[in-house]
């Protein structure tokens, strides 16, 4: 009877877990698919000659962390620094809280103010974070994940879904640079990995 009640208690996390990796992989086949498309890919003719592709770390359950939300109250607009001309009025929304390996860690999210003007985006969250494998096996700039807002206190954050912002494949592009308060002292060896040899 025990074994049943401990059986019944893994079975949904065992799931969860299983829906979770399906999830990243499906995000990382369509992120290589965007760039591989002529119709969707952000790269123009020479880029796409040069372009060594898209690769990612194992996909990993360590890096699929539960967060805890802190909304922040009265914060105002400011224009985030870019890797180009262009720059966008962000807002600090809130403070995300996790652990890793035993570790607890804070990121903060924003909101771009432009992208609130469009229902679809109305929940959208930007999370750009740098940790300790910038400049190693990860691009130099930093990483990104897109997030959502939950409905409590509490969201899944996938590693396994960090991206590259454009930037980082051509000098086209002006991204959004990570805000100093967005570094974490550990390796996230999750999601897009970029090293100097495919420079």
């Amino acid at each position: 009877m025990v074994k049943l009640r401990i059986l019944l208690l893994i079975f949904p996390l065992l799931t969860f877990c299983q829906q979770k990796k399906t999830e990243a992989q499906l995000f990382q086949e369509e992120l290589v698919k965007s760039y591989e498309d002529k119709d969707t890919s952000p790269l123009d003719a020479k880029e796409k000659r040069e372009f060594k592709g898209i690769h990612f770390f194992p996909i990993s359950e360590k890096y699929m962390v539960m967060a805890h939300l802190e909304k922040l109250e009265n914060e105002k607009p400011f224009l985030m620094p870019s890797t180009g001309k262009k720059q966008n009025w962000y807002k600090k929304y809130g403070k995300i809280t996790f652990v890793i390996d035993g570790v607890t860690y804070s990121l903060y999210v924003y909101q771009n103010q432009d992208l609130l003007r469009s229902p679809q985006h109305k929940n959208h969250l930007f999370l750009p974070f740098n940790d300790l494998t910038n400049g190693n096996t990860t691009y130099g700039g930093g990483r990104y994940i897109d997030l959502s807002i939950p409905e409590a206190d509490t969201l899944i954050v996938d590693f396994n879904q960090a991206y590259n912002p454009y930037c980082a494949y051509s000098p086209r592009y002006s991204c959004p640079i990570t805000p100093e308060e967005n570094f974490i002292d550990v390796a996230i060896l999750a999601g897009v990995t970029y090293t100097t040899d495919e420079n």
